[in-house]
């Protein structure tokens, strides 16, 4: 009973340590810190997509499974906070200022992302190629779903 009531009462700790690190983020460093984050899911995304063309490798595509899920599941809403619909100095954004508007569109478009995350990570550690081409594409959808609504084009 002590290791749970330690456990949470840390847990609540960081917590605000992390609200706290948040709070104190410049808009450019939110948009710089998301935009890494993405970038990140990115090049993972692009390495299971290698596996699946090529060469399957059923260890590399569970990890970069689990880093995608790891990132999507880290918070990264808390990065769109306000000043970061539009560019802040030499910080540019591709974020459409209609996603600031519709925070209930973008929840549910976020917790299909989060969910389609934990699905490929669940479905990668089982190493069945076909499972993970369907997960991927499930992913790949729920990405498409936010870019083509609140995403600009290059």
């Amino acid at each position: 009973m002590n290791r749970i009531l330690a456990s949470t009462i840390l847990g609540i700790a960081a917590l605000g340590v992390a609200s706290a690190a948040l709070a104190d983020l410049k808009p450019e460093e939110q948009i710089q810190y998301r935009q890494a984050g993405y970038s990140f899911m990115s090049w993972n995304m692009g390495k299971i997509k290698a596996n699946l063309e090529g060469d399957y490798n059923s260890a590399q595509v569970a990890a970069a499974a689990n880093a995608i899920a790891a990132i999507a599941n880290s918070g990264m809403g808390a990065l769109f906070g306000p000043g970061t619909d539009k560019a802040v100095g030499d910080v540019k954004t591709r974020v459409k200022p209609e996603l600031f508007e519709n925070m209930e569109d973008v929840g549910t478009i976020a917790k299909n992302f989060v969910s389609a995350a934990d699905n490929l990570a669940k479905v990668a550690a089982g190493g069945d190629e076909v499972e993970v081409s369907t997960a991927f594409g499930d992913l790949g959808q729920a990405c498409k779903a936010c870019h083509d609504k609140y995403r600009m084009k290059d």
